[in-house]
């Protein structure tokens, strides 16, 4: 994919969702991580049905702590590896109370020391709470970074280093919520629904599947 055509590609969809959100449910930056943490290889969808009771009773990471282990699982047990996430999200909260003062830091560094907290966890909380221009890559961006041409690479990191090089300045910000949204609905895995496309003239992917 060519600059002009990238610049095509995100006007085009931003035409169309000037204002894009992550699909987890939150209200404070305490809320958005332990969601994000919670949604290593599950749906938002399952992890929004799971919080919204679990945010009524711990929003804090005090509150999380004082569920205890099985308290906190018995929420969080319809979410896949509940249990290694849940020992992981109370390992966080610690470390938010002891050397944090309760508050979730602005660094990657800080964040990427959270237990459970990787790479592409920090990238979304810096994105969507800090409003920094990170690129969060999922299985999502992944494949369509890779499909249409615009910023292939053979793992994720080598994807969010070519992303944030070709994505221009002005749409950096919202890029990787569009990204994920166009993969979730439109550029699936199995059979992407380039008939319903609207940057399907950007893009490098041949053939083009059909209606049907």
């Amino acid at each position: 994919m060519k600059p002009a055509q990238i610049q095509t590609f995100f006007a085009t969809l931003a035409a169309a969702n000037p204002q894009p959100q992550t699909e987890l449910e939150f209200a404070s930056v305490f809320e958005l991580l332990a969601a994000v943490l919670l949604s290593a290889q599950a749906t938002d969808v399952s992890v929004n049905k799971a919080t919204r009771s679990l945010f009524l009773v711990a929003n804090t990471p005090k509150k999380m702590l004082d569920l205890g282990l099985e308290g906190l699982e018995g929420y969080i047990k319809t979410i896949g590896l509940y249990h290694s996430k849940a020992k992981h999200l109370l390992q966080t909260c610690q470390m938010l109370i002891d050397q944090h003062g309760g508050q979730v830091p602005r660094t990657r560094e800080a964040l990427e020391a959270l237990p459970g907290v990787g790479r592409k966890t920090a990238n979304v909380v810096l994105n969507v709470a800090f409003g920094e221009p990170t690129m969060a890559v999922d299985t999502h961006i992944f494949r369509v970074s890779n499909r249409t041409g615009l910023a292939p690479g053979k793992t994720p990191l080598a994807v969010e280093q070519a992303l944030l090089k070709r994505i221009p300045q002005a749409f950096l910000v919202d890029a990787h919520h569009w990204l994920i949204l166009h993969g979730r609905y439109v550029c699936q895995a199995r059979k992407p629904r380039c008939w319903q496309c609207a940057v399907a003239p950007c893009c490098d992917f041949s053939p083009k599947t059909q209606s049907g």
